[in-house]
């Protein structure tokens, strides 16, 4: 009410249903690779709007083949503002994740780490 925007990270695990449709949502899908893949909250994927955003962080190209799929399974390229696609720190290179999206002219945007990049998750950063 007091034109503010908000926006709400989540790890998917967590249900975003109750979360106001007017604060956009990162909604963090979990890959089979992070070894969380059984906390992702499927229902979430029926609350999108075209004001949030889908991340992923991947792994592999396992995890790359299977977040393409879980695109297209809920259309996610239609439905939300961006899908985010981010290497693995130190587990899969960001040149080598540009160049799958590329290839398959994925609707995706790349989205590297950067409190890992630039800190390397050093605690109070």
């Amino acid at each position: 009410e007091k034109g503010f925007e908000v926006s709400l990270e989540t790890s998917g695990a967590i249900s975003i249903a109750g979360v106001n449709e007017r604060v956009s949502r990162v909604v963090d899908i979990k890959t089979p690779d992070s070894g969380e893949v059984h906390r992702n909250d499927w229902s979430n994927m029926e609350y999108l709007t075209a004001h949030d955003q889908i991340k992923f962080v991947l792994c592999s190209r396992l995890d790359y083949d299977w977040a393409r799929m879980r695109m297209d399974e809920h259309q996610l390229g239609d439905r939300v503002s961006d899908v985010l696609l981010s290497p693995s720190y130190g587990q899969l290179d960001p040149l080598t994740l540009a160049n799958w999206i590329l290839e398959d002219r994925l609707p995706a945007r790349l989205q590297i780490q950067l409190h890992k990049l630039l800190w390397q998750d050093a605690p109070g950063h």
